[in-house]
């Protein structure tokens, strides 16, 4: 079409509108000004032909003036609250959509005919301003709660309604002049007053059908979502456009109007505060407003009313610019959903006035005179929905497993859908609740609303709530002005302080249980003891001092001169660590170590050192127990404040099993130290000297205490076994000691130290190095500790481990109780009474019991002096032991170790402690399981499929053993794989840790700390783990052990110390039968309320089938946003897309949202279909790159 046709058909549409303006004036005069004859018509029984709390509003005001109600409601409402709140309640829309039932005219007015109804008020949204719904009403007889059909159908008509406003003399927005029906005729209107641009429904508001436009390659997509948003919305989709206001206010003015031509003004409320065009927060009267333009405002808006004979409640709505010009943008001839504010600062019952003329009423009679009408402070309406803005404002559906709201002095609640076992349904608007405060002034009703808001506990379904407890906070917002683009311009309204939600999250995780057994995998069939065991007495106070005071006074330097001046015997107590790694799996938990800490800090003083952390606890506690395994270190030494903590450091493999770039390992150490750690037991699996020097330096260079450990194998007091001398031993001492560690430890990880060998390596370290603390580790796996352990003390050690009584022997550390007890009235005497030995043994004998299910006693009863011969470290032999039970081998197991030996001999006869002892018992346990012998196994090497952890070793991903690799074992296995040279973490590029935080905040969107980031660079896919499991269910170290891991009984009562001072109070009720979705409900009381949940029965899901869900970590996988209904799908199975093309449209309580892709590929299979009904993260798509 060429330019001069365009200006032609723009001369037409220009005549044509002034043409409507004229007759809209005339017409609008001529409207009101013949005399009417009106007499007074009392109303009986009025019918809200809405849902939700409007309605529920409209019953109350009926109730109040002695009228009698009906309500209507949609196959999907039985449930909801509005039909119970009525006197009367009918379906209406059977077999219809959510929507289109309440869209119904025929059926709305055939309910209301056939029950007496007198008069309907529609509320607001759906047929609150369709001229047809109010003419049906008249004509059948039926009183319309509202102006006249004809007001309504001009006012609901937006470019007539702009033709009034003209003719009234009020500012208008430069826009069409009648509803477009076509694209082209947007892409006209763009072309002649150029972008941005507005479109927006012909026939009904509420932010449905309303899109902004900002550049033609918009154009498009925007006028199809629009149309289709305001068809769904408003039964028709036609769309006018409008040049759009940047950062314009947005205050509209209450009117009421009544059949005598009175028309008043009940000031203004400020809308401004605004997501996707829908009012999310509203305040009256509009802060900081001129009073000239406020007078401008209110008058505009009573001479148009009066312009077209308005009656009853309506408000007019205007756009403010930055200059303090207004403009008129619509009129909604209905009641507002924000009309409460208005209601609390006038002190105008806006529904009675309704009512009242309806029934023939005028507003002189009702009291209700412009002079009489006055601002009473300030009141705030915040709309609570079940959105989540941290995904931009998505809703959320689901059932309302709590909610509490806020009351109080100053503080209204309109609400109906806001109860307990509610469901949210995706059919409707995703309002909850809305909460109105009042105050004097706008600070003061803040303050309220504040505190009202913070009082709620939503639980089942996310809430906009802590995105209002920001606005209410923001300074702009209390003492300056706001606009349009308020919440586009504050991100920080985004920064959202999490919902703790921790009670109602742990009752899903006992329901879980209580359904689905434990979540930590059990390795043995028992049940763990149901008595729990008792602190003894603790004084009061603070404990006595002990080495961790000369630590902190003297530096790692003096504190190691302290430890060699000791006169008698030290001890390190095991029990918070290895002994329960060795007997327990690694499974005692923080909380029972919490409980017998405060004990041990007054009691026990006069330890060298408490070995609690660090090792396989470190991942474990992550993995299993789903504890944060920095919380523990924090707790325990604010517990236990004057005994140094010992921590095992794998050297370069820090608390992992693979090699870390040098920084990482550095920067555990520090965190570690800032945390409560004191000495660091650094070894390495092969004695690998390079990979011990970096472990070494990165605790000295923390200011921790460095204790280097020698990992002790064979026997030096064989002749005939010298790989392992004596010799080899001194000269890796030399080593560690020039190398500057503070204190020398033997770490005999199997329990292989005889006496004799004792004496003779203790006594040969003692020789040389005069002056350096020496710490001895061992087992009591062969039941020699005790004795080994005492002649290690003669021969010149300064300390030795030991673990309390009921936690020593067999595969742990030996007994605590015997080492006291024969060193006491010698020299060596440790200074600990064996009176507190046996109260803390009681702890810990109970306590044991509560770990049934993970004791080595369950499948072995005694330790064993073939020990000497497999040379299997403590723990491994435990975990060895119940792998080969798990696995059928149980009555293998002694064919596994004897494998185990041929399996140490093919590797080379390695040091064998955590991972190199894994790497030889896979090879044995491979071994077993194929049937094959050491010779077999070295003549077939270059077939086999060996385990991985082989493999790497092989390559030299562990480091270098002593004597080198095997061969040609080692060259028959790799073949042609690479080799590592050297240190094997020194090639890995630093870490780093800016990244990685920032990759862990946009994962998780909680407060990550410097632990959390440790905790994920040690072990990424365990830590993503761990904080989605805690995201589910909670804090659930606060849980008693036998609740842990047993659940509760049925009628069970017990309490849950969330943290000091806040203690809840549960009772298990009942177990539901399975439901169609495959869960179960499982009802509590939580602090005397009645409180359910819903689990999923693991094993009945597996008989059903259900869509299934996007996996967040696999790229190609869409999931759904949030819950709806698929509108359309955009692309095929085997089609191309861009990152960021449309792949399907979403509409969920009635706004439609677009899916885009997250990447450019190929759509490997597309899983819905339109009119597919979705929860959030169904998969909707997979793209394979």
């Amino acid at each position: 079409m060429s330019w001069q046709m365009l200006l032609k058909l723009g001369g037409m549409r220009a005549a044509l509108g002034v043409l409507a303006v004229r007759r809209a004036c005339c017409h609008s005069r001529s409207a009101h000004t013949s005399p009417q004859t009106l007499e007074y018509k009392p109303i009986k029984k009025v019918m809200v032909a809405n849902r939700g709390e409007i309605a529920i509003r409209v019953f109350r005001a009926c109730t109040e003036l002695g009228i009698r109600t009906v309500a209507v409601y949609s196959e999907q409402d039985t449930g909801q609250m509005h039909r119970q709140k009525a006197d009367e309640a009918y379906l209406i829309g059977r077999g219809l959509p959510p929507v289109a039932a309440y869209l119904h005219i025929p059926d709305i007015i055939k309910v209301a005919k056939e029950n007496d109804v007198d008069a309907i008020h529609p509320g607001y949204g759906f047929l609150s301003e369709r001229a047809d719904f109010a003419q049906a009403c008249t004509d059948a007889g039926v009183r319309f709660i509202g102006p006249a059909p004809e007001v309504v159908r001009k006012m609901g008509d937006k470019v007539e309604a702009r033709a009034i406003a003209i003719c009234a003399g009020v500012p208008v927005v430069p826009g069409t002049d009648a509803p477009i029906s076509s694209l082209q005729e947007a892409q006209e209107f763009s072309h002649n007053y150029g972008f941005p641009i507005i479109f927006k429904a012909a026939y009904g508001g509420g932010g449905r059908g309303m899109r902004v436009v900002r550049e033609y390659e918009e154009l498009e997509e925007n006028y199809q979502r629009a149309y289709s948003e305001a068809l769904a919305a408003f039964g028709n989709g036609a769309l006018f456009v409008e040049k759009f206001i940047e950062k314009p206010r947005h205050i509209e003015v209450q009117i009421l109007g009544d059949k005598y031509g009175n028309v008043i003004h009940l000031y203004e409320r400020d809308c401004s505060i605004q997501r996707r065009h829908q009012k999310v927060v509203e305040v009256a009267p509009a802060t900081q407003l001129d009073p000239h333009l406020r007078d401008r405002l209110t008058a505009d808006s009573v001479n148009l009313a009066k312009l077209v004979g308005y009656e009853n409640a309506g408000t007019v709505e205007f756009l403010v610019d930055k200059h303090g010009k207004h403009y008129f943008i619509e009129v909604n001839s209905r009641l507002q959903v924000e009309h409460t504010v208005t209601e609390e600062i006038t002190d105008v019952d806006l529904v009675h006035a309704q009512l009242r003329i309806c029934e023939g009423r005028s507003l002189p009679e009702l009291g209700l005179k412009q002079d009489k009408i006055r601002i009473n402070g300030y009141a705030i309406q915040c709309r609570v929905t079940t959105e989540d803005p941290a995904r931009g404002f998505q809703p959320d559906t689901g059932r309302l497993e709590v909610f509490r709201s806020g009351e109080g002095m100053g503080i209204r609640l309109d609400s109906a859908s806001a109860f307990q076992g509610a469901l949210i349904s995706p059919h409707y608007d995703s309002l909850l609740v809305k909460v109105i405060s009042s105050g004097k002034d706008l600070p003061a009703a803040a303050a309220k609303m504040s505190r009202a808001l913070a009082e709620f506990r939503v639980r089942g379904v996310k809430t906009n709530i802590p995105f209002l407890q920001n606005v209410l906070s923001n300074d702009q917002f209390l003492y300056g002005t706001v606009d349009t683009q308020f919440i586009d311009e504050n991100p920080d309204l985004f920064n959202l302080k999490p919902v703790q939600n921790r009670a109602q999250k742990l009752l899903h995780y006992l329901g879980h249980v209580m359904v689905n057994g434990p979540t930590t995998p059990i390795p043995v069939k028992a049940k763990p003891s149901s008595i729990d065991p008792v602190v003894p007495a603790v004084p009061l106070g603070d404990p006595p001092k002990g080495f961790r005071d000369v630590l902190l006074k003297e530096g790692p330097e003096g504190f190691a001169k302290a430890v060699r001046a000791h006169q008698g015997l030290l001890l390190m107590d095991t029990t918070f660590r290895d002994a329960h790694q060795s007997l327990l799996a690694t499974r005692v938990r923080t909380h029972d170590l919490k409980k017998i800490s405060p004990f041990v800090a007054h009691n026990f003083n006069k330890l060298f050192s408490i070995e609690n952390w660090g090792g396989a606890t470190f991942d474990v506690a992550m993995r299993f127990l789903y504890e944060c395994p920095w919380k523990r270190l924090q707790e325990l030494r604010s517990l236990i404040p004057n005994v140094p903590f010992q921590m095992l450091l794998r050297g370069a493999n820090a608390v992992g099993y693979t090699n870390y770039p040098d920084n990482a390992v550095h920067k555990f150490c520090e965190v570690a130290k800032e945390n409560g750690m004191d000495i660091f037991r650094v070894f390495d699996s092969l004695n690998y000297l390079p990979n011990m020097l970096l472990g070494m330096e990165a605790a000295g260079a923390a200011g921790g205490v460095v204790e280097a450990a020698i990992s002790y194998t064979g026997d030096i007091s064989d002749p005939t076994r010298q790989k392992y001398s004596l010799d080899y031993y001194l000269k890796l001492a030399d080593e560690l000691v020039k190398a500057g560690t503070h204190i020398l430890c033997i770490k005999d990880m199997a329990g292989l130290l005889k006496p004799e060998a004792s004496r003779l390596l203790v006594s040969s370290l003692r020789d040389r190095f005069p002056d350096m603390p020496i710490h001895v580790h061992t087992h009591d796996t062969a039941g020699a500790g005790v004795a080994a352990m005492l002649a290690c003390a003669e021969a010149g050690a300064d300390i030795v481990d030991v673990a309390v009584d009921p936690m020593a022997g067999m595969t742990s550390q030996p007994s605590m109780g015997a080492i006291v007890a024969c060193t006491k009235g010698t020299k060596y005497n440790t200074g600990i009474s064996l009176e507190k030995v046996f109260d803390y043994s009681e702890y810990w004998e109970v306590a044991r019991g509560l770990y049934a299910p993970f004791d080595c006693t369950a499948t072995m009863k005694s330790g064993n002096a073939d020990v000497y011969e497999n040379e299997i470290p403590g723990g491994q032999y435990t975990n060895l032991h119940f792998q080969a039970h798990s696995m059928g081998l149980g009555h293998k197991f002694k064919e596994v170790k004897k494998a185990y030996v041929e399996a140490n001999k093919l590797l080379g006869d390695l040091i064998k402690v955590t991972p190199s002892s894994k790497i030889v018992g896979d090879l044995a346990q491979f071994m077993v399981q194929n049937s094959l012998t050491r010779a077999e196994v070295e003549e077939r090497a270059d077939e086999l499929s060996f385990p991985l952890s082989v493999v790497e070793f092989l390559q030299g991903h562990v480091g270098i053993p002593h004597g080198g690799f095997p061969e040609p074992f080692r060259s028959k296995v790799l073949k042609s794989l690479p080799r590592v040279e050297g240190r094997p973490g020194a090639s890995l590029p630093a870490m780093d840790f800016e990244a990685l935080e920032k990759q862990l905040r946009e994962t998780h969107r909680d407060d990550i700390t410097p632990e959390d980031v440790m905790s994920a660079a040690m072990y990424p896919k365990v830590f993503h783990e761990f904080k989605e499991f805690t995201t589910t269910f909670g804090p659930v170290d606060c849980l008693n052990t036998r609740l842990f891991l047993d659940g509760p009984k049925i009628a069970e009562e017990f309490e849950v110390e969330l943290e000091r001072g806040k203690t809840l109070h549960i009772k298990a009720l009942a177990l539901g039968d399975l439901n169609k979705a495959g869960q179960r409900e499982v009802f509590f009381e939580l602090n005397g309320q009645l409180r359910s949940v819903l689990v999923r029965d693991t094993v009945a899901m597996k008989e059903m089938h259900f869509h299934p869900k996007a996996l967040k970590d696999v790229r190609g996988q869409v999931g759904a946003p949030m819950p709806g209904k698929v509108v359309e799908v955009k692309v095929k199975e085997g089609q191309k897309v861009e990152k960021g093309q449309p792949l399907c449209v979403l509409s969920a309580m009635k706004m439609e949202t677009v899916v885009n892709s997250p990447l450019s590929g190929t759509v490997a299979k597309v899983y819905v279909k339109t009119d597919s009904s979705l929860e959030g993260d169904d998969l909707i798509l997979e793209i394979t790159e």
